[in-house]
């Protein structure tokens, strides 16, 4: 059995729905209390990884842990976590980090995805790292002035990151979790070229074949609206590599395509894949 924290978000859905796919019993682990959809023959369990006892019995008799951590994990005791997936029978756990835990492993904001990160290295179970760059899926943000304006506000327009496809993270998730040939790795994903806000926003005016008008935002005004839903260490490294990328951030990683023998997704390809959002 292989259990995924996080399965109702944009990669834990989709990594649920490949495992099942691929024949393989799942417990999908969320915290919320809404209602979810998962496939057919999928165990539901709900609990919080703040409280790592709530998913003690999650993962009794599992062989694999999917660890998706909200935020930065900053609230998290991630030695307890591991303790109880190993006390399950746990042997191979695979950690959805960040990019940013690899370039700015001091920034205050990405500094306990690191702590997280080196826990789960120490911990004695067979273990793979992602380390993804930005989410084509953070364009959600943007539907509703899209949907009721046609507009699009963000600073930095003209400044590139390879965003990823969360479909991509999910899909190779699902391979490493089922090959024992990635434990000890940490892979870096990314999209396949460079996009700037002021690109991504002409691809959703194309997908919808209609004009979308871009505003740039002037950074502060930016910083205002994130620290509406997050906190301000986060909303300060966020705008750091969004306006200040280092080269590393903007490399094009090839482990995608080395895992999956396949280009990946572009954020075209997203935005015509969820194109109702923005309709």
């Amino acid at each position: 059995m292989i259990v995924v924290t996080g399965a109702t978000g944009n990669v834990g859905r989709v990594l649920v729905e490949a495992l099942t796919s691929a024949g393989e019993q799942v417990t999908a682990v969320s915290r919320g209390t809404s209602p979810v959809s998962i496939p057919d023959g999928t165990r539901h369990h709900r609990a919080d990884l703040a409280e790592p006892e709530s998913l003690r019995s999650a993962v009794d008799g599992a062989r694999a842990l999917f660890l998706l951590v909200a935020g930065a994990g900053a609230d998290l005791n991630p030695d307890d976590i591991l303790d109880v997936a190993k006390a399950g029978g746990v042997e191979r756990i695979v950690l959805l980090s960040s990019q940013a835990a690899g370039t700015r492993p001091r920034s205050v904001s990405h500094a306990p995805l690191r702590g997280i990160e080196e826990v789960v290295q120490r911990s004695g179970m067979s273990w793979t790292i992602l380390r993804p760059g930005g989410f084509a899926s953070n364009a959600y943000a943007w539907a509703d002035s899209v949907r009721t304006r046609r507009t699009v506000a963000a600073p930095f327009g003209d400044v590139g990151l390879p965003v990823v496809d969360p479909a991509d993270i999910a899909e190779v998730a699902a391979t490493v979790l089922r090959q024992e040939r990635h434990g000890g790795r940490i892979y870096e994903l990314t999209g396949p070229a460079l996009t700037t806000p002021r690109q991504r926003v002409r691809d959703i005016a194309e997908a919808l074949g209609q004009p979308v008008r871009f505003v740039e935002q002037t950074p502060a005004e930016a910083r205002a609206q994130l620290l509406g839903f997050m906190p301000e260490p986060v909303v300060d490294g966020t705008l750091a590599i969004l306006g200040e990328p280092t080269p590393a951030e903007q490399r094009i990683s090839p482990d995608t395509e080395r895992i999956l023998g396949r280009a990946p997704r572009t954020f075209a390809d997203w935005v015509r894949r969820h194109l109702h959002a923005f309709r």
